[in-house]
């Protein structure tokens, strides 16, 4: 396996990545993943692809902000790996090229959400070395 890491700035280089979202996103319907990149991209949003070839393995979005609380950060979404390609190192490959973004960039710190029932990932980001630092709360709107 001889794995790449590819930065994607723009919307087209990230529509290809909708069979990977879907994975840990299912309710997302590949006609919003269209209409809310165009939103997502002006404002920092980024992607970094894990690549076997020229087939896309692996991928997370990125913002690289700034909040009173954590100084500049860098905020992984939406971090998927091929059920295939999962437990092969690959997930580990892509945090830590996502980890050296955000210090390229003068982030202090990185943060994630992870689903509660995501148990896996969970085990992941411990050993990874990331804390549970707070909960994530939500509201719908509509």
């Amino acid at each position: 396996m001889d794995l790449t890491i590819k930065k994607m700035i723009s919307v087209e280089e990230m529509l290809p990545h909708y069979h990977l979202i879907k994975q840990l996103s299912p309710a997302l319907t590949e006609e919003d993943y269209v209409a809310m990149l165009p939103q997502m991209v002006p404002n920092n949003y980024c992607q970094a692809a894990a690549y076997d070839g020229d087939t896309c393995v692996a991928v997370s979005g990125y913002w690289i902000c700034t909040k009173l609380y954590s100084g500049k950060y860098i905020e992984i979404d939406n971090f998927v790996v091929s059920e295939v390609y999962r437990s092969k190192r690959v997930g580990k490959l892509l945090l830590d090229w996502i980890l050296d973004e955000g210090r390229r960039n003068g982030c202090k710190t990185a943060m994630l959400d992870a689903y509660v029932e995501n148990f896996k990932a969970h085990r992941f980001y411990y050993r990874e070395g990331f804390i549970a630092r707070g909960f994530h709360y939500l509201k719908p709107l509509s």
